[in-house]
This record gives structure tokens, C-alpha cells and sequence, in this order.
């Protein structure tokens, strides 16, 4: 089981304005390279630690304070960096208070890049197996072949239907969500 402060850090939100904008730009310095915005918010959020008003509000404020910059892809596509001053901004206020906070949050943000850099693609099917069951099977590929493979029964098509829009939706989360559980990271979900 995990110590109380484990539990109670994952389950906090970030409120104060100045401890969100040194949380994006810990996670920005740490990956080191420009994103997208969408990305961005999907790391920031991921882990429900900031609440998305928050960071949109505070993401607005880094940019328009030259913390971060916003850069054209090769593609034509928007892409934002964290600046020097950002950098330096960052490793100013960090806080030791939130460490178990960035380090989950860092965790999480590097498993979702992975993710996507691998081309990971999900499969979804289903089928009717009797008049009140059906069968589920979720799928992840990347490269070099099956990643997950998971196959459930299930007691009704409300079921059904709530598996296949969140995987389908959220595949990578679903991904750290299983493995969390089968390698014991989050036993506190399992544990009497």
C-alpha cells in the first residue's frame, strides 16, 4: 500500500497560478523540444493535477511573458518552446513540495510522447456471443507489432459501448492503466 502523502499528492490539484505556470515549464524543459499546444494540454492534464481552465489561463500568460515562444513547424504547424528565460524561470521556482507531483506527472508525459512517436494504433471490436453477452477486444500496435491485446466479456451493451469510446478516445491512458495495475505500481486500487 502507498504511504498517505503518495495518495494525497495524486489526488490534489494545483491551484495557485505561479505553482501551474513552473509546473508547464518543468514538463516543457524536460522534454526539451517544441509541441503542439494540444500536446501540450494533453501532458499538463493527463494526470488531473491542474484543472484545463487553469492551464489555458496560465499558458496564455507564459507566452505573452516571453517564458515561452510559439515556432512554425515544418509542416506549417504551430509549435511552442520554452525559452531561456522560461528555463531559467523554471529551475528558479521549483518547488520541493510538488517533487512527487512532477516526477509522476514527467513520468507520464515521456510514456504519452513515446506513444505517439511509435505510431501506435488502436483496433476496437466487438461481438454479440449470446443474448445478453458480448466480447470486447482492444487492441494497441505500433511498429513492430502488437503492444496490448486485451479481450473482455461483457454482461451488456451499455458496457460495450462506455469500453469502446474511452479506449478509443484515450488509448494511451487505457495502455499506462493496465500496465500501472499488472507491473503493482497502483495496487492501492487492488489492495483490502
Amino acid at each position: 500500500m502507498y504511504p498517505a502523502a503518495v495518495l494525497y499528492f495524486t489526488m490534489q490539484q494545483i491551484k495557485e497560478k505561479e505553482d501551474i505556470k513552473t509546473f508547464i515549464l518543468f514538463l516543457m524543459r524536460n522534454i526539451g523540444y517544441p509541441l503542439e499546444f494540444s500536446l501540450i494540454n494533453d501532458i499538463v492534464l493527463q494526470d488531473g493535477f491542474v484543472a484545463s481552465f487553469d492551464f489555458t489561463e496560465c499558458f496564455a500568460e507564459l507566452l505573452e511573458t516571453d517564458n515561452i515562444s510559439e515556432t512554425t513547424g515544418e509542416n506549417g504547424e504551430e509549435l511552442y518552446a520554452i525559452t531561456e528565460q522560461g528555463i531559467r524561470v523554471s529551475e528558479t521556482l521549483e518547488s520541493d513540495l510538488m517533487s512527487m507531483i512532477k516526477e509522476k506527472s514527467l513520468k507520464s508525459a515521456v510514456r504519452l510522447l513515446s506513444f505517439r512517436k511509435r505510431g501506435a494504433k488502436v483496433r476496437f471490436t466487438s461481438e454479440k456471443i449470446s443474448d445478453d453477452d458480448y466480447e470486447a477486444t482492444c487492441v494497441i500496435t505500433d511498429r513492430g507489432g502488437e503492444i496490448m491485446k486485451i479481450s473482455l466479456t461483457l454482461g451488456s451493451y451499455n458496457q460495450l459501448q462506455k469500453i469502446k469510446m474511452n479506449f478509443t478516445e484515450k488509448p494511451e491512458i487505457v495502455y499506462r492503466g493496465v500496465f500501472a495495475v499488472l507491473t503493482g505500481d497502483v495496487n492501492y486500487l487492488i489492495d483490502e
